[in-house]
């Protein structure tokens, strides 16, 4: 039986700006080399806080949540341009809401043929009490799923 080569176009390379994110790049980079192939950056950012009493929260909160969003923003804008560089077609997206659940209305929002994205490597005592974005997002999507291991420190 003859294998039928996958062509894919868009990968969606979930980005959360902590170390595990420049080797999820890297994974997305490397499967977008295609010709005609291009790579999604998504990041979802935490939602609005809400407040017992405050229908939009106080000042200084809103203020504070709105500078978070703006440097998530330019650091999403940044890897956007660094990608461009090599010569890969790349989209930049922050949406904000519940993270698995954006993740996956995005995957299938923008059909994309797979997703990257990477594991911090906590403990199972940990998923057990809160879960995981990783696991959430496996047990959940429809699409094939690339999972970039979190860093174990220095090979031997």
């Amino acid at each position: 039986m003859k294998m039928q080569e996958v062509r894919v176009k868009t990968i969606l390379a979930l980005v959360d700006f902590s170390s595990a994110t420049d080797p999820v790049v890297d994974m997305a980079c490397r499967l977008a080399a295609a010709p005609g192939a291009r790579v999604c950056l998504l990041h979802v950012a935490s939602p609005d806080p809400d407040f017992v009493g405050y229908e939009i929260g106080p000042q200084t909160v809103r203020d504070s949540r709105a500078a978070s969003v703006r440097k998530e923003h330019r650091l999403l804008e940044e890897m956007s341009e660094h990608i461009r560089s090599k010569g890969i077609s790349v989209e930049a997206l922050l949406v904000q809401g519940p993270t698995v659940e954006k993740i996956l209305q995005e995957s299938e929002r923008l059909e994309a043929e797979a997703l990257v994205m990477g594991s911090h490597g906590h403990g199972a005592l940990r998923k057990l009490l809160v879960g995981s974005v990783a696991e959430g997002v496996l047990r959940k999507a429809r699409r094939p799923v690339v999972v970039v291991p979190a860093s174990t420190g220095n090979p031997a």
